[in-house]
């Protein structure tokens, strides 16, 4: 499945995202699930933001596979933050760790400030789409 990605110039060029995504009809739609930096035993595996993101897009990217995709074939994601600013100030760090598990694949993207996650210690969740063939 291939999406096409669509970014009018009107708005812009995005950067590490995309506006919006088109996929063709036909695909299985994944709907996947708030992630968090937890391992097996559901335990937050570190109290520092980067590594969160890291592991809760690892969480991602292991529910779709699971399903039988890739991570190219995610559409779009969702990102909650605890601290906006302090995700912003890590921002090189994080672009770093996503190219390593996405490579320059930019589904639509959005980040939300929240003033809290349900399990305490989270700083950050991730949910997303993907079309799967």
């Amino acid at each position: 499945m291939s999406f096409k990605f669509i970014n009018p110039e009107s708005l812009g060029a995005p950067r590490g995202y995309s506006n919006g995504v088109l996929s063709e009809a036909g695909g299985r739609l994944l709907f996947i699930a708030g992630q968090i930096a937890w391992d097996r035993q559901q335990q937050i595996v570190s109290v520092d933001l980067v590594e969160q993101f890291d592991r809760a897009l690892a969480n991602v990217i292991t529910v779709v596979n699971e399903a039988g995709g890739k991570p190219e074939q995610i559409a779009r994601l969702i990102i909650y933050v605890t601290d906006k600013n302090e995700y912003k100030r890590r921002l090189k760090e994080i672009g770093e760790r996503y190219r390593a598990r996405m490579g320059k694949h930019f589904p639509a993207m959005v980040l939300v400030e929240v003033a809290g996650l349900l399990e305490d210690r989270a700083q950050i969740e991730i949910e997303a789409t993907a079309v799967l063939t």
